[in-house]
């Protein structure tokens, strides 16, 4: 069974049984990255646009810069909250346009502290986060990703990317994913894992001055530290010797025939079929073609969710997205609840989970 719900995650939580869930496999909006348009804007004249028609300084009293100047969705930080044309203010509820890291990582930590709510007491979480860079532009950026092709409107890129960050300089890696796991790790999470997403095919970058950015990180957290995790579940195909392969046993060589008579073998002829899994996880980027190119791969979550999670137990996803982790889930045998405040992107969800479940499979959306 999977379970679509509808809303801020920070309220849908406080609606969910507590010590319910087995795992919880997500991956959070990105840092300063793009604005899912998710916002309403209320009071004011419900017919102005709710553009901004001039460029503002950055002397002006916002003391932000300028971004961008088309689209619904006003440009800068200030603004976003507060149409200049009619007085009406923007509510929004979406995370990754707070105005400072220090405010993404607080927001973060309060979503995690209903999810230990609902996870059970050997429960775990696979949190998966990449990073960004400081990048201070007076004269703005104008990008955009598809959310959904011809129907929908397209997210913009964040305006945060034009604030100057107290403590940053232009140019600096932020440190996002730490930020967020020193972070939980401070608020009672145990940190149990760094783990390595290598992408080989990652998003081309224009730059001269650094190496193009190939991976993310996915840490492994618990309530407590005594939890469940299926280790055999999720091995490795062991190499069958640290030379590449077995080498016969030569019955006519000396020692080979002193090791057999002693019951010994070589080293490289003991080696098990399996091995743990190491931390540093090679998986493709594999873009689906209603929803935006950053969807979490099905094959990163599998093995989040064959460790974390028995058979017939239950996942959980706070940022559901396109409903990647449901979807993974019930392949496994596993029930999944995902939340999802974007309603576009909850029918997007609706529409892949039914059409790529059994039929026998239920998806309730509320």
């Amino acid at each position: 069974m999977i379970n679509i719900k509808i809303g801020d995650c920070l309220e849908v939580l406080k609606t969910l049984p507590k010590n319910h869930f087995d795992t919880v496999v997500t991956s959070p909006p990105y840092y300063g990255l793009r604005d899912y348009n998710t916002g309403t804007w209320v009071g004011g004249d419900p017919n102005c646009p709710h553009k901004r028609l001039t460029k503002i300084s950055k002397d002006t009293a916002t003391g932000h810069a300028n971004m961008y100047d088309h689209g619904d969705v006003v440009g800068d930080a200030i603004y976003r909250q507060k149409c200049p044309i009619c007085g009406a203010k923007r509510k929004d509820s979406q995370i990754g346009l707070e105005l400072t890291p220090q405010d993404y990582v607080r927001r973060l930590v309060e979503v995690f502290r209903g999810v230990r709510d609902t996870l059970k007491e050997d429960g775990t979480v696979w949190l998966n986060l990449g990073d960004t860079y400081h990048n201070y532009r007076a004269d703005g950026l104008n990008v955009k990703q598809t959310l959904h092709k011809e129907k929908h409107d397209q997210p913009e890129v964040s305006p945060n990317r034009a604030n100057k960050i107290k403590g940053l300089k232009e140019k600096d890696l932020m440190g996002i994913p730490w930020r967020v796991a020193f972070a939980l790790q401070e608020d009672g999470w145990y940190l149990r894992q760094d783990i390595i997403w290598h992408k080989p095919n990652p998003m081309p970058e224009s730059v001269k001055d650094r190496c193009t950015k190939a991976h993310e990180y996915i840490f492994l957290l618990s309530k407590n530290p005594h939890y469940y995790f299926d280790h055999e579940a999720i091995q490795e195909e062991a190499s069958q010797s640290r030379w590449g392969g077995k080498t016969p046993i030569n019955v006519e060589n000396s020692k080979d025939k002193e090791n057999i008579f002693n019951g010994l073998t070589r080293e490289r002829d003991m080696m098990p079929e399996t091995k743990n899994k190491r931390s540093v996880w090679t998986v493709n980027t594999k873009p689906y073609k209603e929803a935006h190119f950053a969807v979490f791969p099905t094959d990163l979550i599998e093995p989040c969710i064959k460790a974390g999670c028995p058979k017939d137990g239950h996942v959980l996803d706070p940022f559901g997205g396109s409903g990647t982790t449901g979807l993974v889930a019930d392949r496994l045998n596993r029930n999944a609840t995902i939340i999802e405040l974007n309603k576009d992107y909850v029918e997007i969800a609706e529409d892949r989970l039914m059409g790529e479940t059994p039929l026998f499979t239920r998806v309730n959306v509320k």
